[in-house]
């Protein structure tokens, strides 16, 4: 308990990261002015060039210090996943998520910078798209987070797959930006939306980004727990699994890792 504070941190330090760097990438595609709108002018290739390197930055945050030291969780239904598996203490979940919304926050203060090219787009912020709707936004939502969540389970509940893990987000996030985008946003991440929200105060179907997500959480748990995973495995609550360091780098992630009931 008294190492807690070194995994929490680790999350609100990953979290910051996957904003700041990820959410630029939104504004230098889509903004205002944007040299790559020039290069790619389709609309579709830059969603999913977007993507693409928005899951290469989740993916480097895995095999960074953050993934060793808290798992690279960055994403409070990922942790709110492991607690419904039993793989991380309640209270440890929820410290998580605290982190995870306070890393949104600080992440999104430095899109400021970006200016006039920033605001075009609300900093990133995610929003229901004018075509859709606030319900259709949450569906898409949900569908987006259960691929997210089903993903990730079946490769860290496999031992052969689980060190290729961070792998997967690259391809995962263009596709679904580049299919989902227009509807939502493809937030997957309360974390991710409340920070570029504040900084651009924009509320619109804000409720979006948690229900969806959450109720994508629920029902990718529940899928993952069917019958056609039953002999899949998630050993301890960490996206990246270091064969060389299990314990994570400060041989503090097992306490928060290991099976106990929330």
């Amino acid at each position: 308990m008294k190492e807690m504070w070194k995994p929490v941190l680790a999350e609100f330090v990953g979290t910051a990261l996957l904003v700041t760097v990820g959410v630029s990438i939104v504004i230098l595609d889509f903004g205002k002015g944007s040299p790559v709108a020039a290069w790619l002018p389709s609309a579709g290739a830059r969603r999913l060039l977007t993507g693409f390197l928005f899951g290469c930055t989740g993916a480097a945050i895995a095999v960074s210090w953050v993934g060793k030291v808290s798992g690279a969780h960055i994403n409070p239904v990922v942790s709110g996943a492991f607690w419904m598996l039993g793989k991380l203490r309640g209270r440890h979940a929820l410290a998580n998520m605290v982190a995870q919304c306070a890393g949104g926050l600080a992440g999104a203060l430095p899109l400021l910078a970006w200016g006039a090219m920033g605001r075009s787009v609300q900093f990133g912020a995610t929003t229901p798209g004018p075509a859709f709707g606030d319900w259709m936004a949450v569906a898409g939502e949900v569908v987006t987070t259960v691929v997210l969540i089903m993903g990730l389970l079946v490769f860290v509940g496999h031992k052969r797959l689980r060190g290729f893990t961070p792998a997967i987000f690259p391809p995962m996030y263009a596709l679904m930006v580049f299919l989902e985008a227009p509807v939502s946003g493809t937030s997957t991440n309360p974390a991710r939306s409340l920070g570029p929200m504040v900084m651009a105060g924009v509320w619109q179907g804000w409720w979006v980004y948690w229900v969806g997500p959450v109720l994508g959480m629920a029902l990718g748990v529940a899928l993952y727990k069917s019958v056609l995973f039953e002999n899949f495995d998630v050993e301890v609550a960490k996206v990246y699994h270091f064969a060389h360091d299990p314990e994570g780098l400060f041989g503090v992630a097992k306490e928060m890792a290991e099976p106990v009931e929330g």
